[in-house]
């Protein structure tokens, strides 16, 4: 099956996005860390190809939305069931992070039932092709602390802001 790559322009620089047809999102990420991106997509898509092209509309204005104020504007994104069924019940329980609020490892991993998973849940969050919209910047260290993000801590600190969580300590 051809997938599309697409380039959308951000305030964090240009993402780039994998899409099908049905406008399911198979992975988007910053332009920066294309190699990365590539290889999760292989991982999931191992015959998969990529084809270039406009990104799709709604994808396009959700995004915009999304930039322009409109948190929740992701919310309702179709993102493709890929992964194993660890990493999608991870995944999923991102997704039900209401932005403005930030969650810990230990705190994702008591919400999908496995209490004492907080490493393979954060194992799961970096192995996360669907960044911003699958919202792993929403995870931080159980202390307050701004833990890795794929895209770099700056943009994740960046991202929180925008969304209102931790406002208070990252000004």
């Amino acid at each position: 099956m051809s997938h599309l790559l697409s380039r959308i322009t951000s305030p964090l620089g240009d993402l780039l996005a994998i899409t099908v047809p049905d406008g399911a999102l198979h992975a988007l990420d910053f332009h920066d860390y294309a190699d990365r991106m590539h290889r999760l997509f292989a991982r999931h898509h191992p015959r998969g190809e990529l084809v270039e092209g406009p990104a799709p509309p709604a994808l396009v204005k959700a995004l915009a939305a999304y930039f322009a104020g409109n948190v929740a504007a992701l919310d309702a994104l179709p993102v493709a069931g890929i992964g194993s069924d660890f990493q999608r019940k991870v995944w999923a329980a991102l997704r039900r992070i209401p932005a403005g609020e930030t969650r810990s490892y230990g705190q994702l991993a008591a919400a999908i039932g496995q209490p004492s998973a907080s490493r393979a849940v954060g194992l799961a969050n970096g192995a996360n092709p669907i960044g911003i919209v699958v919202p792993c910047h929403r995870v931080i260290g159980s202390g307050g602390a701004l833990t890795g993000y794929a895209g770099g801590v700056e943009r994740k600190a960046w991202l929180l802001r925008h969304e209102g969580a931790l406002a208070p300590l990252l000004a």
